[in-house]
């Protein structure tokens, strides 16, 4: 089988979830390592046996990117560009609230 990193989280019998990341060839894999993993942590307190949910996300691929401030606000107040680069544009201004400066 595959490997495939994932993200597990677990809540502990406080209520904080804690998110350990995991090599594992199947979900119950991933369960059980990540369980191992949050049970050893000096950080997590007991684990209860009832737990109703345990989150896994499979990261097939992870991207990170790293974006200048400088670069993100010139792009912001661009004008012109093609009707995708305009509606991304417009979407962030309005998320951002965003005024245009004439």
């Amino acid at each position: 089988m595959d490997l495939r990193r994932c993200l597990v989280t677990v809540c502990d019998i406080n209520g904080i979830s804690h998110t350990v990341e995991v090599t594992a060839s199947s979900l119950y894999e991933a369960v059980a390592l990540g369980l191992r993993t949050v049970r050893n942590s000096p950080w997590a307190d007991e684990i209860p046996q009832n737990l109703n949910d345990v989150m896994v996300c499979v990261a097939e691929v992870r991207v990170e990117h790293r974006v200048s401030l400088r670069k993100f606000n010139e792009w912001l107040g661009r004008g012109g560009g093609s009707p995708k680069e305009l509606a991304q544009r417009k979407r962030v201004r309005e998320l951002l609230d965003y005024k245009e400066v004439s």
